[in-house]
Protein backbone atom coordinates (compact mmCIF):
# COMPACT_ATOMS: atom_id res chain seq x y z
CA UNK A 1 0.00 0.00 0.00
CA UNK A 2 2.69 2.78 0.87
CA UNK A 3 4.67 1.64 -2.71
CA UNK A 4 1.13 1.99 -4.71
CA UNK A 5 -0.32 5.02 -3.02
CA UNK A 6 3.51 7.01 -2.83
CA UNK A 7 4.28 6.22 -6.11
CA UNK A 8 1.06 7.53 -7.27
CA UNK A 9 0.29 10.61 -5.52
CA UNK A 10 4.07 11.77 -5.90
CA UNK A 11 3.96 11.56 -9.38
CA UNK A 12 0.75 13.56 -9.69
CA UNK A 13 1.68 16.28 -7.49
CA UNK A 14 5.18 16.31 -9.10
CA UNK A 15 3.23 16.37 -12.61
CA UNK A 16 1.20 19.45 -11.05
CA UNK A 17 3.83 21.40 -9.88
CA UNK A 18 5.38 21.72 -13.77
CA UNK A 19 1.59 22.16 -14.87
CA UNK A 20 1.37 25.01 -12.78
CA UNK A 21 4.19 27.35 -13.11
CA UNK A 22 7.17 25.15 -11.74
CA UNK A 23 10.41 25.52 -13.56
CA UNK A 24 12.99 24.51 -11.24
CA UNK A 25 14.25 20.65 -11.63
CA UNK A 26 16.87 21.04 -8.90
CA UNK A 27 13.93 21.82 -6.65
CA UNK A 28 11.10 19.20 -8.31
CA UNK A 29 14.53 16.66 -8.12
CA UNK A 30 15.38 17.92 -4.04
CA UNK A 31 11.11 16.77 -3.25
CA UNK A 32 11.69 13.19 -3.77
CA UNK A 33 14.72 12.58 -1.03
CA UNK A 34 14.48 15.58 1.21
CA UNK A 35 11.17 14.34 3.58
CA UNK A 36 13.99 11.84 5.31
CA UNK A 37 13.27 13.70 8.63
CA UNK A 38 10.03 11.93 8.90
CA UNK A 39 11.58 8.97 9.18
CA UNK A 40 13.68 9.06 12.22
CA UNK A 41 11.19 8.68 14.85
CA UNK A 42 10.67 5.44 13.49
CA UNK A 43 15.00 4.61 13.90
CA UNK A 44 14.78 4.89 17.47
CA UNK A 45 11.29 3.59 17.61
CA UNK A 46 12.83 -0.07 15.87
CA UNK A 47 16.45 0.21 17.66
CA UNK A 48 17.04 -3.36 18.79
CA UNK A 49 16.60 -2.88 22.18
CA UNK A 50 12.43 -1.66 22.12
CA UNK A 51 11.68 -4.55 19.42
CA UNK A 52 10.76 -7.99 19.99
CA UNK A 53 13.37 -10.64 21.08
CA UNK A 54 12.44 -12.94 17.60
CA UNK A 55 13.72 -9.73 15.75
CA UNK A 56 16.61 -8.73 17.32
CA UNK A 57 19.76 -8.76 14.95
CA UNK A 58 21.14 -12.25 15.26
CA UNK A 59 24.32 -11.48 13.53
CA UNK A 60 26.95 -10.76 15.64
CA UNK A 61 29.58 -8.87 13.66
CA UNK A 62 27.85 -5.62 11.98
CA UNK A 63 29.33 -4.05 9.38
CA UNK A 64 31.92 -1.00 9.99
CA UNK A 65 31.04 2.35 10.08
CA UNK A 66 33.45 3.16 6.99
CA UNK A 67 31.95 0.19 4.76
CA UNK A 68 28.53 1.31 6.05
CA UNK A 69 29.45 5.32 5.01
CA UNK A 70 30.71 3.80 1.23
CA UNK A 71 27.32 2.26 1.02
CA UNK A 72 24.91 5.07 1.85
CA UNK A 73 26.91 7.58 -0.06
CA UNK A 74 27.05 5.52 -3.17
CA UNK A 75 23.06 4.54 -3.01
CA UNK A 76 22.51 8.36 -2.28
CA UNK A 77 24.71 9.52 -5.13
CA UNK A 78 23.24 6.91 -7.09
CA UNK A 79 19.11 7.99 -6.34
CA UNK A 80 20.34 12.02 -6.74
CA UNK A 81 21.05 11.22 -10.65
CA UNK A 82 18.26 9.23 -10.85
CA UNK A 83 15.89 11.61 -9.67
CA UNK A 84 17.49 13.99 -11.81
CA UNK A 85 16.39 11.62 -15.01
CA UNK A 86 12.99 11.47 -13.52
CA UNK A 87 12.70 15.05 -13.04
CA UNK A 88 13.44 15.83 -16.91
CA UNK A 89 11.14 12.82 -17.79
CA UNK A 90 8.45 13.80 -16.01
CA UNK A 91 8.64 17.70 -17.32
CA UNK A 92 8.69 16.85 -20.65
CA UNK A 93 5.93 13.94 -20.90
CA UNK A 94 2.61 13.72 -20.37
CA UNK A 95 2.21 12.21 -16.46
CA UNK A 96 0.25 9.13 -18.27
CA UNK A 97 3.12 8.53 -20.74
CA UNK A 98 5.91 9.12 -17.89
CA UNK A 99 3.98 6.47 -15.51
CA UNK A 100 3.98 3.84 -18.48
CA UNK A 101 7.40 4.05 -19.70
CA UNK A 102 8.80 3.25 -16.15
CA UNK A 103 7.23 0.21 -16.41
CA UNK A 104 10.87 -0.67 -18.40
CA UNK A 105 12.00 -0.91 -14.53
CA UNK A 106 10.96 -3.98 -14.39
CA UNK A 107 12.82 -5.30 -16.81
CA UNK A 108 15.97 -4.00 -16.03
CA UNK A 109 15.94 -4.87 -12.45
CA UNK A 110 15.11 -8.31 -13.85
CA UNK A 111 18.27 -8.56 -15.97
CA UNK A 112 20.55 -6.84 -12.91
CA UNK A 113 18.75 -9.41 -10.69
CA UNK A 114 19.82 -12.11 -12.75
CA UNK A 115 23.82 -10.96 -12.41
CA UNK A 116 23.28 -9.57 -8.90
CA UNK A 117 20.33 -11.65 -7.05
CA UNK A 118 20.75 -14.57 -8.44
CA UNK A 119 17.33 -14.16 -9.74
CA UNK A 120 15.96 -17.26 -12.24
CA UNK A 121 13.88 -17.00 -15.53
CA UNK A 122 11.53 -18.85 -15.97
CA UNK A 123 9.40 -19.33 -19.55
CA UNK A 124 6.68 -16.61 -17.74
CA UNK A 125 9.15 -14.05 -16.51
CA UNK A 126 10.71 -13.54 -19.75
CA UNK A 127 7.17 -13.22 -21.15
CA UNK A 128 6.45 -10.70 -18.86
CA UNK A 129 9.69 -8.91 -19.59
CA UNK A 130 9.31 -8.83 -23.23
CA UNK A 131 6.03 -7.68 -22.56
CA UNK A 132 6.65 -5.11 -20.52
CA UNK A 133 9.58 -3.66 -22.89
CA UNK A 134 7.24 -3.61 -25.87
CA UNK A 135 4.68 -1.74 -23.41
CA UNK A 136 7.32 1.71 -22.63
CA UNK A 137 9.03 0.89 -25.91
CA UNK A 138 5.57 1.48 -27.85
CA UNK A 139 4.90 5.28 -26.71
CA UNK A 140 8.06 6.58 -28.45
CA UNK A 141 5.89 6.66 -31.72
CA UNK A 142 2.71 8.27 -30.44
CA UNK A 143 4.02 11.95 -30.26
CA UNK A 144 1.92 13.44 -32.74
CA UNK A 145 -0.89 12.41 -30.95
CA UNK A 146 -3.24 15.15 -29.35
CA UNK A 147 -1.82 15.20 -25.85
CA UNK A 148 1.74 15.63 -26.61
CA UNK A 149 0.91 18.13 -29.77
CA UNK A 150 2.27 21.34 -27.58
CA UNK A 151 5.73 19.24 -26.58
CA UNK A 152 8.41 19.31 -29.49
CA UNK A 153 10.06 16.45 -30.82
CA UNK A 154 13.48 17.11 -29.41
CA UNK A 155 11.82 17.49 -25.96
CA UNK A 156 9.96 14.69 -26.48
CA UNK A 157 12.28 12.37 -26.87
CA UNK A 158 14.61 14.01 -24.08
CA UNK A 159 11.79 12.80 -21.91
CA UNK A 160 11.57 9.69 -23.19
CA UNK A 161 15.22 8.27 -22.90
CA UNK A 162 15.96 10.41 -19.25
CA UNK A 163 12.74 7.91 -18.15
CA UNK A 164 14.34 5.20 -19.77
CA UNK A 165 17.88 5.95 -18.39
CA UNK A 166 16.12 6.86 -15.14
CA UNK A 167 14.30 2.99 -14.92
CA UNK A 168 17.74 1.31 -16.16
CA UNK A 169 19.19 3.06 -13.27
CA UNK A 170 16.33 2.78 -10.42
CA UNK A 171 16.99 -0.98 -11.80
CA UNK A 172 20.36 -1.32 -10.74
CA UNK A 173 19.29 0.54 -7.49
CA UNK A 174 16.87 -2.01 -6.36
CA UNK A 175 19.50 -5.40 -7.03
CA UNK A 176 22.56 -3.16 -5.65
CA UNK A 177 19.92 -2.99 -2.08
CA UNK A 178 19.05 -5.68 -1.95
CA UNK A 179 22.61 -7.25 -2.33
CA UNK A 180 23.53 -4.85 0.41
CA UNK A 181 21.05 -6.49 2.42
CA UNK A 182 22.36 -9.78 1.76
CA UNK A 183 25.99 -9.28 1.97
CA UNK A 184 26.68 -6.54 4.25
CA UNK A 185 23.75 -5.30 6.24
CA UNK A 186 22.55 -9.23 6.96
CA UNK A 187 19.92 -7.78 9.96
CA UNK A 188 16.64 -8.79 10.75
CA UNK A 189 16.12 -6.72 12.46
CA UNK A 190 13.37 -3.91 10.94
CA UNK A 191 15.61 -0.77 11.74
CA UNK A 192 17.76 -1.31 9.02
CA UNK A 193 14.76 -0.87 6.51
CA UNK A 194 14.51 3.24 8.18
CA UNK A 195 18.53 3.25 8.09
CA UNK A 196 18.57 2.58 4.33
CA UNK A 197 15.75 5.04 4.04
CA UNK A 198 17.17 7.95 5.62
CA UNK A 199 20.85 7.61 5.03
CA UNK A 200 20.31 7.24 0.95
CA UNK A 201 18.22 9.56 1.24
CA UNK A 202 20.26 11.95 3.34
CA UNK A 203 23.19 11.78 0.79
CA UNK A 204 21.57 12.48 -2.05
CA UNK A 205 19.43 15.49 -0.89
CA UNK A 206 22.96 17.07 0.16
CA UNK A 207 24.06 16.30 -3.29
CA UNK A 208 20.97 17.58 -4.92
CA UNK A 209 21.06 20.64 -2.97
CA UNK A 210 24.71 21.36 -4.40
CA UNK A 211 23.26 21.02 -7.64
CA UNK A 212 20.20 23.66 -6.79
CA UNK A 213 23.05 26.30 -5.57
CA UNK A 214 25.10 26.14 -7.47
CA UNK A 215 22.81 26.07 -10.85
CA UNK A 216 21.81 29.85 -9.11
CA UNK A 217 18.11 28.14 -9.40
CA UNK A 218 17.50 28.92 -5.61
CA UNK A 219 17.54 32.80 -6.33
CA UNK A 220 14.22 31.88 -8.36
CA UNK A 221 12.27 30.02 -5.72
CA UNK A 222 10.53 33.14 -4.45
CA UNK A 223 9.82 34.52 -7.63
CA UNK A 224 8.27 31.07 -8.82
CA UNK A 225 6.44 30.42 -5.79
CA UNK A 226 4.93 34.03 -6.13
CA UNK A 227 3.84 33.16 -10.02
CA UNK A 228 2.29 29.75 -8.69
CA UNK A 229 -1.16 29.72 -10.13
CA UNK A 230 -2.87 28.23 -7.22
CA UNK A 231 -0.98 30.55 -5.03
CA UNK A 232 1.89 30.72 -2.80
CA UNK A 233 0.01 28.04 0.33
CA UNK A 234 -0.34 25.84 -2.69
CA UNK A 235 3.14 25.84 -3.93
CA UNK A 236 4.31 25.01 -0.50
CA UNK A 237 1.56 22.24 0.02
CA UNK A 238 2.41 20.76 -3.67
CA UNK A 239 6.48 20.28 -2.70
CA UNK A 240 5.53 19.36 1.25
CA UNK A 241 2.58 16.45 0.01
CA UNK A 242 5.23 15.31 -2.29
CA UNK A 243 8.25 15.09 -0.22
CA UNK A 244 5.53 12.88 2.16
CA UNK A 245 4.54 11.12 -0.91
CA UNK A 246 7.96 9.91 -1.86
CA UNK A 247 9.15 8.86 1.48
CA UNK A 248 6.16 6.90 1.98
CA UNK A 249 7.01 5.51 -1.36
CA UNK A 250 10.27 4.61 -0.42
CA UNK A 251 9.94 3.25 2.45
CA UNK A 252 7.75 0.22 1.01
CA UNK A 253 10.06 -0.38 -1.76
CA UNK A 254 12.76 -0.72 0.85
CA UNK A 255 10.83 -2.75 2.90
CA UNK A 256 9.59 -4.83 0.67
CA UNK A 257 12.87 -5.68 -0.39
CA UNK A 258 13.40 -6.23 2.95
CA UNK A 259 11.12 -8.81 3.33
CA UNK A 260 11.06 -10.38 -0.26
CA UNK A 261 13.45 -9.15 -2.97
CA UNK A 262 14.11 -6.46 -5.13
CA UNK A 263 12.08 -7.81 -8.13
CA UNK A 264 9.04 -8.22 -5.91
CA UNK A 265 9.54 -4.65 -4.77
CA UNK A 266 9.39 -3.47 -8.32
CA UNK A 267 6.35 -5.86 -9.34
CA UNK A 268 4.80 -4.25 -6.75
CA UNK A 269 5.26 -0.58 -8.11
CA UNK A 270 4.29 -1.98 -11.95
CA UNK A 271 0.65 -2.76 -9.94
CA UNK A 272 0.66 0.86 -9.66
CA UNK A 273 1.17 1.55 -13.17
CA UNK A 274 -2.38 1.64 -14.47
CA UNK A 275 -4.00 4.01 -11.87
CA UNK A 276 -1.73 7.41 -12.82
CA UNK A 277 -3.17 7.59 -16.01
CA UNK A 278 -6.28 6.96 -15.19
CA UNK A 279 -5.83 9.42 -12.65
CA UNK A 280 -4.45 11.71 -15.18
CA UNK A 281 -7.69 11.88 -17.79
CA UNK A 282 -9.28 12.29 -14.34
CA UNK A 283 -7.61 15.06 -12.51
CA UNK A 284 -5.38 16.77 -15.84
CA UNK A 285 -7.97 16.12 -19.24
CA UNK A 286 -4.99 14.05 -20.48
CA UNK A 287 -6.29 12.05 -23.49
CA UNK A 288 -6.09 8.53 -23.20
CA UNK A 289 -5.33 7.43 -27.12
CA UNK A 290 -5.20 3.94 -28.62
CA UNK A 291 -1.48 3.75 -28.26
CA UNK A 292 -1.63 4.59 -25.08
CA UNK A 293 -3.88 2.02 -23.84
CA UNK A 294 -2.63 -0.91 -26.09
CA UNK A 295 0.52 -0.16 -23.86
CA UNK A 296 -0.96 -0.31 -20.43
CA UNK A 297 -2.73 -3.21 -21.73
CA UNK A 298 1.03 -4.88 -22.57
CA UNK A 299 1.79 -3.71 -18.99
CA UNK A 300 -0.96 -5.42 -17.28
CA UNK A 301 -0.26 -8.54 -19.17
CA UNK A 302 3.11 -8.29 -18.51
CA UNK A 303 2.33 -7.58 -14.35
CA UNK A 304 0.17 -10.68 -14.43
CA UNK A 305 2.46 -12.90 -16.05
CA UNK A 306 5.23 -12.10 -13.68
CA UNK A 307 2.36 -12.71 -10.43
CA UNK A 308 1.30 -16.09 -12.26
CA UNK A 309 5.13 -17.73 -11.88
CA UNK A 310 5.33 -16.56 -8.45
CA UNK A 311 1.87 -18.36 -7.88
CA UNK A 312 3.71 -21.66 -9.29
CA UNK A 313 6.27 -20.98 -6.96
CA UNK A 314 4.55 -20.46 -4.22
CA UNK A 315 2.53 -23.47 -4.92
CA UNK A 316 6.06 -25.73 -5.65
CA UNK A 317 7.03 -24.77 -1.91
CA UNK A 318 3.67 -25.67 -0.41
CA UNK A 319 3.69 -29.00 -2.13
CA UNK A 320 7.50 -29.80 -1.31
CA UNK A 321 6.55 -28.45 2.40
CA UNK A 322 3.87 -31.26 2.21
CA UNK A 323 6.42 -33.93 1.21
CA UNK A 324 8.85 -32.87 3.66
CA UNK A 325 6.13 -33.43 6.99
CA UNK A 326 4.99 -36.58 5.02
CA UNK A 327 8.43 -38.11 5.27
CA UNK A 328 8.85 -36.85 8.56
CA UNK A 329 5.50 -38.41 10.10
CA UNK A 330 6.26 -41.66 8.28
CA UNK A 331 10.08 -42.00 9.40
CA UNK A 332 8.41 -41.09 13.25
CA UNK A 333 6.03 -43.81 12.61
CA UNK A 334 8.99 -45.87 11.74
CA UNK A 335 11.16 -44.86 14.67
CA UNK A 336 8.13 -45.42 17.01
CA UNK A 337 7.32 -49.08 15.89
CA UNK A 338 10.99 -50.31 15.96
CA UNK A 339 11.33 -49.18 19.48
CA UNK A 340 8.07 -50.87 20.41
Amino acid sequence: MFVLAGQSVATMLGRLYFIKGGNSKWMATLVQTVGFPIMYPFIFLFSPSKTPPQYHQQVVKRPSLTTLVILYTTLGIFMAADCMLFTFGLNFLPVSTFSLISASTLAFNAFFSYFLNGQKFTPFIANSLVLLTFSSTLLVFQSDSEETGKISRSKYIIGFVCTVAGSAGWGLMLSITQLAFQKILKSTSYKVVFDMTVYQNMIASIGILMGLFASGEWKDIKWEMRGFESGQASYIMNLVGTAVAWQVFTLGYVGLIFEVSSLFSNVIGTLGIPIVPVLAVWFFDEKMNGVKVISMLLAIWGFVSFIYQHYLDDLKEKTNAKLLNLNHEVNLTGTSSISQ
